[in-house]
């Protein structure tokens, strides 16, 4: 493994996303579509620069080399400077395999992020894209801050521009919730339980004094505290913090108003990313802070985990809004995730390095494709789509293709993943490795519920009808039916393939009666000022072809890029599990206080096939 002893990489990874945020904020007001331009290209930059890590890391065949229990913490990148000196505080960044898996992954989804929002975000386009790049940017500073000081820093500073997409660029629910209570609810929810981790890292920094005389926030010099009675008390502190974050089962309010309000490429940063931020505290801090206290309270938190599994996939499978119903899974899929922590072996932590990456390719790709869908029909409701399969040509088979990579098939990432944490945690707690593996089968019927109801059955495509004001005399209406079959006509002589058919009235009848017709307001918004609408007479009905518009180019290339990415994690994981095989041993020790297992001798049916990073 290649070393960098002052790697001026690593800062550069967090100031890219803020320094281009800032530009696109300042850039706004000379062109409206540059600051998409200067996100898409800052957050490029910042993926190319973890695959310049990844090329400098030398990491393949790392599964196969066993660190000793004694071995030193496995950085390969470190970067230190002063910070606050008279409290112990330094600017202190570290990268290993789990950093860089989590920091790319990041990267690759910022990039998602700003392509899915290009067509959806119209308004303050600079100042969305400065909350978020620096949401992004706090994110990875959290996967790279090894100072706690710094860390908690990292950790609340990604959660304001959060607050910010979902209160100005969300989307209000149907029955009352706003975007505004959504928003405060998440606020909160984080804001109470950083405030108790931040209760734990100073009773661990003020022990951690009175036993050395040594002031320090520094990750290596808290490591090994003497902390007595008080190592389980700490350790509840951390796990509340980053389980309201996961969310663990009860801490979960706060995700599916989040997720339901959240415009799409603050769901992509939620479920794709945010939420992985706790799974690496509890890996990165928790386990190796507090060893002890970890293996007491494991019982207790697999039970949390394994009750998450059940109760988030149950929601889902009784959701009808589409994005409630993947935030549900998502509390589901994080249950695993809780399993894989607390077992603790080697197995279940490399299958949890999988299983995140793979969760967050698809549950990001799903939150695009349920976006792509809303700005279609302007709807999320299930029981009012229907009888897509047949009006699109690319939606479909990907929509099938990613609920199938959701819920575990053979041949994604998402199935490796599991496998390996059911197999990892078989050993030691048999018995919630049974309860999770039954949850498998509504994993299943949300996936497929979700694919007929969206994709099959009759057509339910939304509607508006011209309202009764707009027509005090005769020949109003026919006026603005003509006007909207002229916009039709120019929209379908463009880039449309085959049209479907949706009544447009021509009224003929001069009498003020109530007429009735409707437009797809889910692909056409030329009457959406209209207020009240009011029913009118079916007299004289004249049929405009219309389009339900499939996948664009860009859409079709962030889906086809996840799609990909899904396949290679399934069909060539040793990629994976070389790059974090040394941070998961050296974790795996931490916790276990036991000799690693050679990761190659095991009898894992992965694929043979091994990509080579060098």
């Amino acid at each position: 493994m290649t070393e960098f002893q002052d790697a001026w990489i690593l800062p550069a990874l967090i100031a890219t996303p803020f320094i281009a945020g800032t530009l696109c904020w300042l850039v706004e007001k000379v062109n409206n579509r540059l600051p998409r331009w200067v996100a898409l290209i800052g957050m490029i930059i910042t993926f190319g620069m973890t695959l310049m890590l990844w090329q400098q890391g030398g990491f393949h065949g790392m599964s196969q080399q066993v660190l000793a229990p004694t071995a030193q913490l496995p950085w390969f990148a470190e970067f230190r400077r002063p910070w606050i000196d008279s409290f112990g505080i330094s600017f202190h960044l570290a990268l290993d395999g789990l950093s860089l898996l989590m920091v790319s992954l990041t990267a690759l989804l910022g990039i998602m992020a700003v392509g899915c929002s290009w067509g959806e975000i119209q308004r303050r386009v600079g100042f969305f894209h400065l909350n978020l790049l620096w949401s992004l940017g706090g994110v990875i500073g959290v996967f790279l801050a090894i100072d706690l000081f710094l860390f908690f820093f990292f950790w609340e500073m990604m959660l304001v521009p959060i607050y910010f997409l979902i209160a100005i660029w969300g989307h209000n629910a149907i029955g009352g919730k706003t975007k505004e209570y959504a928003a405060t609810k998440f606020f909160i929810y984080t804001q109470a339980s950083g405030l108790i981790m931040l209760i734990g890292i100073l009773i661990l920094v003020i022990i951690n004094y009175v036993n050395s005389g040594v002031l320090s926030f520094n990750y290596n010099d808290l490591l090994g505290t003497e902390l007595g009675g008080w190592e389980y008390p700490i350790m509840l502190c951390f796990f509340i913090g980053f389980a309201v974050k996961l969310p663990v089962m009860p801490f979960h309010g706060w995700l599916p108003d989040a997720h339901a309000q959240a415009p799409t490429a603050g769901s992509v940063d939620l479920a794709g990313i945010l939420i992985k931020t706790a799974a690496y505290g509890l890996i990165r801090f928790v386990l190796p802070l507090f060893p002890h206290a970890s293996q007491e309270f494991a019982p207790i938190a697999m039970t949390l985990g394994a009750i998450g599994i059940f109760y988030g996939a149950w929601l889902a499978f009784a959701q009808t809004d589409i994005k409630r119903l993947l935030a549900y899974t998502s509390i589901s899929h994080m249950g695993f995730v809780v399993l894989a922590i607390y077992a603790g072996t080697l197995i279940s932590l490399q299958g949890l390095m999988v299983q995140m990456i793979a969760h967050g390719l698809s549950s990001a790709a799903l939150f695009i494709m349920a976006g792509q869908l809303y700005e279609r029909l302007h709807t999320r409701e299930l029981p009012e789509m229907g009888g897509l399969w047949g009006q699109l040509r690319y939606y479909p088979p990907l929509l099938m293709f990613f609920c199938a990579a959701l819920l575990g098939i053979p041949g994604t990432g998402n199935f490796i993943g599991e496998f390996l944490i059911l197999l990892g945690a078989f050993e030691k707690y048999p018995l919630f490795v049974i309860v999770a593996t039954f949850s498998l089968v509504w994993a299943g019927l949300y996936s497929l519920i979700l694919i007929h109801r969206a994709l099959f059955g009759e057509k339910k495509l939304p509607s508006i009808a011209i309202p009764a004001p707009a027509l005090p005399r005769p020949g109003v209406l026919a006026a603005a039916a003509q006007t909207v079959a002229g916009n039709l006509k120019a929209d379908r002589q463009r880039d449309m393939p085959k049209p479907n058919t949706v009544m447009v009235a021509k009224a003929a009848s001069a009498s003020y009666a109530k007429p009735s017709t409707s437009l797809d307001a889910g692909v056409y918004h030329d009457l959406e000022h209209h207020q009240n609408p009011q029913p009118l007479s079916s007299q004289a009905q004249d049929t405009a072809t219309v389009t339900l518009k499939d996948l664009n180019k860009r859409e079709l290339a962030l889906l086809m890029i996840l799609a990909i990415g899904l396949v290679w994690l399934g069909l060539f994981p040793q990629t994976i599990l070389d790059i974090s095989s040394h941070a998961m041993q050296w974790i795996n020790n931490a916790y276990t206080y036991s000799e690693v297992v050679n990761f190659d001798t095991l009898s894992v049916p992965v694929a043979a096939a091994v990509g080579e990073v060098r």
